[in-house]
């Protein structure tokens, strides 16, 4: 019987739910969450958000036993690492050293695991530690030449808020995973389906903030971080039409009076898709092997077309939309919001 999770994708202004069995996307769901609910990329009360999940699961229909959340970039920390081959005994002895440059509080404060990346080939001829060691060379467990990792490191006590969260929406957390793993899943499949192009970067067009994830095969490069949202057309919406914020993040999302083409938006778009070339020329140069050459729009931004236009003149990328990333993606609604909740949910 295939597997049915649930994907569960908390944002700063709504919620993404995910329904997917087997690989295939069964339902999805979209919902506002009520302000200041979640404050700084953190759940304010963990008791409120179950009800949201709850009462979303119960109007939707949707009934789901097990659950997988994408943890918020901003409360844990992601990176790629090369470690010597060894046993998993060891590697999670030796995880936690890897952070021990990167996290402020103490090590024992946090939870550790990690994701295998396709070995590179440079790595399988490379030095082994223990390479002398019979016992090692003999150990099926050991994996040939180094190890390339996805390694995360995750606060306890948010862990155990979002478990107790789920609980009170009546589900089992079975996965947790930062929204880097979400892409690298996604991207494995379109490799596997033969559609891969050997350099990706998915493009986040936030509320808060623009993430370009960059990737080499089903590898993560780096994120860049652009504090340039979408909150920032809000206010050069309220200049010209003299509303306040909240108003005119309303007529931003209901393109009132077509304000989405006005000419105080357009200069805006211009500037976000500058800014996104100079992240894009510093990453090539920066990388100069790199094969780059696709890059998928998601997030609330991704919904408005002369953005993305503005990306598409000034980006020298083939552009995808996010139904090209999400199994079945052209059957969602509203798919460019759900990239993260589906891809949590594959293997």
């Amino acid at each position: 019987m295939a597997k049915t999770i649930l994907g569960v994708d908390i944002g700063s202004e709504s919620l993404k739910l995910a329904l997917v069995s087997g690989g295939e996307v069964k339902r999805t769901v979209a919902v506002p969450i009520p302000g200041n609910l979640v404050r700084e990329y953190r759940v304010v009360s963990t008791e409120t958000m179950g009800e949201l999940i709850r009462n979303t699961l119960k109007a939707e229909g949707i009934r789901a036993r097990d659950a997988a959340v994408v943890l918020p970039n901003e409360m844990v920390y992601v990176r790629s690492v090369t470690m010597p081959r060894m046993t998993t005994d060891q590697l999670v002895y030796n995880l936690p050293f890897e952070f021990r440059d990167y996290i402020t509080e103490e090590l024992k404060d946090y939870v550790y695991d990690y994701a295998m990346i396709s070995t590179p080939e440079e790595l399988k001829s490379a030095p082994v530690a223990g390479e002398e060691d019979e016992e090692a060379e003999e150990d099926p467990d050991l994996p040939a030449g180094g190890m390339e990792l996805l390694a995360v490191a995750a606060p306890i006590a948010m862990m155990t808020e979002y478990r107790e969260m789920l609980r009170k929406a009546g589900l089992k957390m079975v996965r947790a995973a930062p929204t880097v793993s979400c892409y690298i899943s996604l991207i494995r499949r379109l490799e596997s389906q033969g559609r891969g192009t050997g350099g990706y970067c998915v493009l986040d067009l936030g509320y808060q903030a623009i993430r370009m994830y960059m990737f080499r095969g089903e590898q993560h490069m780096v994120t860049r971080n652009l504090e340039i949202g979408l909150s920032g057309l809000d206010e050069v919406i309220a200049d010209a039409y003299s509303v306040d914020v909240h108003l005119a993040h309303t007529y931003l999302l209901t393109d009132y009076n077509g304000c989405q083409e006005s000419e105080a938006c357009r200069s805006a778009y211009g500037n976000i898709a500058v800014e996104l070339m100079r992240a894009m020329n510093f990453y090539r140069f920066s990388n100069p092997d790199s094969q780059l050459g696709d890059i998928w729009l998601c997030g609330g931004g991704a919904a408005i077309a002369p953005l993305r236009e503005a990306i598409a003149e000034t980006l020298d990328l083939r552009i995808h939309q996010a139904e090209e990333l999400v199994p079945r993606g052209e059957t969602l609604e509203n798919c460019y919001a759900l990239v993260q909740a589906v891809g949590i949910t594959l293997e």
